[in-house]
């Protein structure tokens, strides 16, 4: 369906040039979705998905062991789709304090991530509304140090930015002029609370990710900042209990289709492809985490059954075990910490363990190695490989 009102092109002047930038017009679309058979099925199926990869939460023996390692699979890959070479692996040695085998910005960058998500989280868990304030307070914590520390964090682009290319002459895209963010973003933060209508909650996440895209509103962090709010969206509208649902590996297996689907709306107001594809997306991605979820408790459930038979020992082991599921590379030191159960008798667990095949030694030293919880970690990792 064409759209009369999707946005318009204003002409601009910047680093020397003329170029168009396009200011979209503000949600909810006009004339509304064109709900076909089809489209509100896949709509159906999502919802229902979503369904069941909450009640997972209520099933799961400790749902915090499991959402510690999600959300940083999600920040691994939220950020490759950014260009950061950082392994999830990278990430877990990088919170030990021991060196990643990436340089320092791309893993900080990562661990800004978790810090934004969790931060944003524990607001909405206060009674915070998802607004403006804290989008941009979750930006300051997003590019706190490393890469983007100099792009103005927590702040509004007081410039012109676009995408793809080099200048805004070549760009694929080139979004607002710096003096409309602020009444895009206002009447994007009356969306979110349901002004001028109520909208549901899974295609207000839809719609509302694709505004935030095309209007840019920062200097650096949008692409990451733009998926983080389709979870904050969800959790804040109780859709969700627990932050389980994250399409970044979705968005990074099909990112061609995804930018050529964002570039449409812009284009044409087509809309209706491109929730055709969120809603794939969260059918497949919510799929993915359930059964993510069930292949750890099997496991987690059949390495305990194994280590039970180590006897005396396997009280102590079995506390040792339990640690490393909430941290799968992690040093003895920590563990006797976690635990509290003594450095030799920690060792000893290890060392029983190892010989097990459920742990694996990272290091070759006598004091504070390091260990991985080799199977658990291979199964959180589906989907992060890094290319080459």
């Amino acid at each position: 369906m064409k759209r009369e009102l999707k946005g318009q092109y204003v002409k601009i002047s910047t680093v020397g040039e003329k170029a168009r930038a396009f200011v979209p017009a503000p949600l909810p679309p006009n004339p509304s979705i064109d709900w076909t058979p089809d489209l509100r099925s896949k709509f159906d199926q999502a919802l229902l998905a979503l369904g069941r990869l909450d009640s997972i939460s209520t099933f799961l023996p400790d749902i915090s062991l499991f959402l510690y390692m999600y959300v940083r699979k999600e920040a691994v890959l939220s950020s490759m789709i950014e260009g950061t070479q950082s392994s999830l692996s990278d990430l877990l040695l990088f919170e030990l304090d021991m060196e990643p085998g990436v340089p320092l910005d791309d893993v900080r960058e990562v661990s800004n991530y978790v810090a934004a998500l969790e931060f944003g989280l524990k607001r909405l868990s206060e009674g915070f509304p998802l607004s403006l304030r804290l989008i941009k307070e979750m930006h300051g914590v997003l590019l706190f140090r490393g890469r983007g520390s100099n792009q103005t964090p927590g702040e509004f682009r007081r410039t012109q930015n676009w995408i793809g290319g080099t200048r805004p002459g070549n760009a694929a895209f080139v979004p607002p002029p710096a003096e409309q963010v602020p009444d895009c973003m206002g009447k994007l933060e009356l969306f979110l609370h349901d002004q001028p209508e109520p909208t549901p909650a899974l295609l207000k996440a839809a719609l509302a990710h694709v505004q935030f895209e095309t209007i840019h509103p920062f200097l650096d962090g949008n692409g990451r900042l733009g998926r983080l709010l389709i979870t904050l969206l969800l959790c804040e509208q109780k859709m969700l209990r627990e932050p389980m649902l994250y399409l970044s590996l979705y968005f990074k297996t099909h990112r061609q289709y995804y930018y050529e689907l964002l570039n449409e709306i812009r284009l044409s107001g087509n809309w209706e492809a491109w929730l055709d594809f969120f809603a794939e997306a969260v059918s497949v991605t919510s799929t993915q985490a359930v059964d993510t979820a069930r292949q750890l408790v099997d496991l987690a459930n059949e390495d305990r059954d194994r280590i039970s038979g180590l006897g005396r020992a396997a009280a102590s082991a079995l506390r040792v075990h339990r640690a490393l599921m909430g941290r799968p590379i992690t040093a003895s030191g920590w563990l006797v910490k976690k635990t509290g159960i003594t450095p030799a008798t920690v060792n000893k667990c290890l060392g029983h363990l190892e010989r097990l095949g459920i742990v694996r030694e990272l290091t070759s030293r006598k004091r504070n190695r390091v260990f991985s919880y080799a199977g658990y970690l291979e199964i959180i990792n589906q989907g992060t490989e890094l290319p080459g």
